[in-house]
């Protein structure tokens, strides 16, 4: 009688599955400093304008193993949106997607400046969208984001909220 062992063994080598043919978990690929500058934004906030007035909540998590932070935006008036960041290491770039409900897409492109995160759209012929995350000594972010309508020569704020964390 062939023990269970052994007829384990028998059918791994006649399959040719070996211990070094199983697969492994390959390292995280997002190590560096420049992979998590934005980690800043990580957390649950509630949003307010310049004067002080709720405009909105945003959950802002690490994903794909730091790789990457998803945001999840709820506006006061039932507004929602989400966007992927992600560093690039290929083109030493950050990386935004934004889509909402309303149909409406923006791609950002960008990367830290004097320690604001900044991205902006890549300009139609003349439009171009620009948005600034700066952190705070008080830990809260602001979030500015303008657009010029003249290819950057001029902008207009478009919106300036102040991110708290949520309690």
């Amino acid at each position: 009688m062939i023990s269970p062992r052994a007829l384990g063994l028998a059918v791994l080598a006649a399959t040719g599955v070996h211990a070094a043919d199983t697969p492994s978990v390959p390292p995280p690929g997002c190590t560096s400093a420049a992979s998590h500058a934005f980690d800043f934004w990580i957390g649950v906030w509630n949003v307010t304008d310049p004067t002080g007035k709720t405009v909105g909540h945003s959950r802002i998590e690490s994903i794909l193993s730091g790789c990457s932070i998803s945001e999840h935006w709820e506006g006061r008036s039932g507004f929602t949106g989400v966007s992927y960041n992600a560093w690039d290491a290929k083109t030493k770039s950050w990386h935004q997607f934004w889509v909402d409900a309303q149909g409406n897409v923006a791609r950002l492109q960008g990367g830290p400046v004097n320690g604001s995160m900044v991205l902006q759209s890549s300009p139609s012929p003349t439009h171009v969208d620009r948005i600034t995350w700066t952190p705070n000594a008080d830990s809260s972010v602001r979030q500015l984001w303008e657009a010029s309508e003249d290819g950057g020569k001029a902008w207009k704020t478009v919106f300036d909220g102040l991110y708290r964390k949520a309690g």
